[in-house]
């Protein structure tokens, strides 16, 4: 009766067997390939440190001014862009304006790659049902699947850097806008794309002037909830080498510098409050508007 208890798997020699021979299928491509993959991904270096130059090298007044001014175009609220502009002061009189400006670049470049890949990505699903079949379950994996297990490929395949952590970021925090633009186009009325087709619209016109203006406070769901998640995993890319408010929180973690790891993570908190309420009050006046244009 021993068999009920004890679960049939393989014996241990076949097993390191098939472990070692997959070690060494992934080692072989990474020094066969791992040039060429360095290479792709350049133009990708090269658009981050660009972004962190800007953030890091323009007057703090300047950057400020110009957080004010997207959260007043985004909201047309004085209370959500006075916060904005406060609690950037109140981080960066905090000395941590550095770190802050390095996050904010790492999460703007992380969300421009995800809008780029997630938005036609979900056009692509909401066309097809048999591509949402393939692609949904390969999204339920990547939600589900733990943020540290992201790191253990980019690292063998680029080693330790800003790029890695920049990949890893976008292959967690994606799956939000590609799901949230498919269903936004999936919910266009029958009706409208109906009435689209009777004026002759191409599918490229019942797109880009129906489809996509309806679907779009959906998508900024999505891009609100990408940029969400591209924070949360801020704090584990700085063990790769990604710099910021993660790693000044990762060094507290290791040398028990309570009041910095505090101090650091408020300011994420801080920022991703800003993004959440930037993002979401813009959402919800295009929602606002878009009703009204139905209306009349």
């Amino acid at each position: 009766m021993d068999w009920l208890y004890r679960f049939p798997n393989l014996d241990n020699a076949t097993l390191t067997n098939l472990k070692k021979a997959i070690d060494e299928t992934f080692r072989n491509f990474t020094r066969a390939y791992g040039d060429a993959i360095e290479g792709f991904f350049n133009p990708l270096q090269y658009f981050l440190i660009q972004a962190e130059r800007f953030m890091t090298g323009t007057p703090w007044p300047v950057i400020l001014l110009l957080i004010a001014a997207i959260a007043w175009f985004s909201s047309r609220s004085i209370k959500i862009t006075i916060g904005s502009v406060i609690t950037l002061f109140i981080i960066g009189y905090l000395g941590m304006w550095e770190d802050t400006m390095k996050t904010i670049s790492m999460i703007f470049v992380c969300t421009v790659i995800a809008i780029l890949v997630g938005i036609p990505t979900g056009i692509l699903m909401a066309k097809s049902n048999r591509l949402q079949s393939v692609i949904s379950p390969v999204l339920d994996i990547m939600q589900t699947m733990p943020s540290f297990v992201y790191l253990i490929p980019v690292v063998m395949l680029l080693g330790i850097g800003r790029v890695p952590g920049l990949i890893a970021v976008v292959i967690y925090a994606i799956p939000p806008i590609i799901r949230l633009t498919n269903l936004g186009i999936r919910q266009v009325d029958r009706d409208v794309l109906e009435a689209a087709d009777a004026f002759g619209s191409s599918p490229w016109q019942k797109l880009k002037n129906v489809q996509l203006p309806l679907a779009l406070p959906t998508i900024m769901a999505g891009i609100n909830q990408t940029i969400m998640m591209a924070l949360a995993m801020v704090v584990i890319a700085s063990m790769i080498g990604v710099q910021g408010l993660g790693q000044p929180v990762l060094k507290a973690i290791s040398n028990q510098y309570f009041t910095l790891g505090i101090f650091n993570g408020m300011a994420i908190v801080g920022i991703a409050i800003i993004f959440d309420r930037i993002s979401q009050a813009y959402g919800a006046r295009l929602q606002k508007h878009l009703e009204i244009t139905h209306g009349q």
